[in-house]
Order: C-alpha cells, then sequence, then structure tokens
C-alpha cells in the first residue's frame, strides 16, 4: 500500500512538472509570436554598415559592462573575452588595455577596419583555414583578433574556450528562429570558469518587428538554464526618443550573469 501511495506521488509530480513545462514552453512561443519569423540576411547587416545605419553602435563604453565588470572579472587578471557579432565596439580597447585578450567575430569586414583604425591599432590581415572564406584581424600590439564571417561557422576549434563572453548586441540582434543553435554555440565556448555577462531587451514585440529583437527573460532561462546559473544584475529603463520612434512605450534593458553550473 505504502509503495504504490509512493509510486502514485511520484507519477503526479512528474505528471505536473511536464505540465509545468509544456506551459512555460507554450507561454515563451506565445510572448515571441509577433517576431517569429522575422529573418535578417546577412548581407543586409553589411549593407547597414555600408550605409552608415549602425545607431547600436556606441561611442563609449557600455555601461552595463562598466557597472558590472568586478563581477565578469571575479578578481581575475588577462582575462579571454569573447564579443559575439562585436561591431566596432571600443569596450573591446577598454578591456584590451586593461591587459585581458579579446576575441570577436563580425560580418562586416567595413566595421573591424574601422574598430582597428579609429582607436590606432595597427593591424594585420591573414585567412582562416579553419572556416573558408574568412579572414582575420590580428592587433600587432594588442592582444586582440577579429574574425570577419558568419558567426555560426566559428567555433572552440579556432580559438578554444573562453574566461569571459560580453553579449551586448548578439543575442538581441540573431534571428528569432536561431536562438537555440546561437545558445549551443555560446555554451560551446564557455570555459568552466566562463562569466558570461548578457544584455537583453524587454518591450512590446506587436509594436516593433525589431532587431534589436524582444527577448522575454524565460526564454534566457530556457536556453541556459539547464547547463547555467543565471543571475540577473539590473534591469534598467532604456526607452530614448530614438525608441519612441520605433513606436515603443517603454523599453527595460536587462543584464544577466551567466555561468556554468559546478558538476
Amino acid at each position: 500500500m505504502l509503495h504504490s501511495r509512493a509510486l502514485f506521488k511520484l507519477l503526479w509530480l512528474l505528471l505536473c512538472r511536464t505540465a509545468a513545462v509544456s506551459w512555460a514552453e507554450a507561454n515563451i512561443s506565445s510572448m515571441l509570436a509577433p517576431q517569429e519569423n522575422r529573418v535578417m540576411v546577412l548581407g543586409e547587416w553589411e549593407e547597414r554598415w555600408q550605409q552608415g545605419r549602425i545607431g547600436f553602435h556606441q561611442p563609449e563604453v557600455h555601461r552595463m559592462l562598466e557597472n558590472n565588470l568586478d563581477k565578469v572579472l571575479a578578481g581575475r587578471t588577462g582575462v579571454r573575452f569573447f564579443f559575439p557579432l562585436c561591431g566596432k565596439a571600443v569596450d573591446m580597447k577598454w578591456l584590451v588595455d586593461m591587459g585581458h585578450s579579446v576575441v570577436g567575430v563580425e560580418i562586416s569586414e567595413k566595421a573591424i577596419k574601422e574598430f582597428f583604425e579609429e582607436n590606432n591599432v595597427t593591424y594585420s590581415e591573414e585567412p582562416v583555414p579553419a572556416i573558408p572564406g574568412a579572414k582575420v584581424y590580428k592587433g600587432t600590439e594588442r592582444n586582440i583578433s577579429l574574425y570577419q564571417c558568419d558567426l555560426f561557422n566559428f567555433s572552440s576549434s579556432v580559438e578554444g574556450q573562453f574566461g569571459a563572453i560580453w553579449d551586448r548586441g548578439s543575442l538581441v540582434a540573431i534571428n528569432p528562429r536561431d536562438r537555440e543553435k546561437y545558445a549551443a554555440l555560446i555554451a560551446s565556448l564557455m570555459a568552466k570558469d566562463c562569466r558570461y555577462l548578457l544584455d537583453t531587451l524587454l518591450y512590446n514585440p506587436e509594436l516593433y518587428p525589431g532587431p534589436p529583437f524582444f527577448v522575454p527573460d524565460e526564454q534566457v532561462q530556457s536556453l541556459f538554464g539547464n547547463s547555467c546559473d543565471i543571475e540577473l544584475l539590473q534591469s534598467v529603463d532604456s526607452l530614448t526618443d530614438r525608441h519612441r520612434g520605433w513606436g515603443l512605450d517603454y523599453l527595460t534593458e536587462n543584464v544577466h550573469l551567466i555561468t556554468p553550473k559546478s558538476t
């Protein structure tokens, strides 16, 4: 009798858990529905750089990185940072000047060359045998390597794993349908001590098609929660006149610290 009750209780718990997971997945799907079919091809991003339509670029170090750098470093020095979809972010030189190293991936050759030129960093250019058609631009006096290629062609076999990742405009820029593939790539690039700083945006996706895309906290948990611990470090109101011009009535910027679970 006791055995039957225990079995019934276990089955009930499993049923409840399955129902909760199904509800959560359905809830996420409902939230993402307005943007789920939005697709930006790589050529469109290159075109934006060529035309100078880069309102997403910030000329100063991002405040969220500045505010939370100590939590990313966790007392470490000489940390290897990965910048997915790096553009010409000035954050990269800021970190390199502190003694860290940076590897970035960006589809636009113009963005990469402008980074080096605008920061007065001399560089070399060479092909990447592991990625057909790709090039890597390396600072000659700075520990920075920027790969010009499709992010999804990059892997740990090219540069190993990293101690830190700064994702300011990458997850919010890739096509929504590619997020699970993206999360798998990022996880594969994380060393055991990696500290991944992820910046996401919350707004009403029915008012704006993106990019940058709406990424709810529930999906961050769904993408990374099985293998990583996730901590919300900061949540700020980031609505500006530029965003109001998109038709938005609110814009919340969230920064998460994601770390591999200890086994």
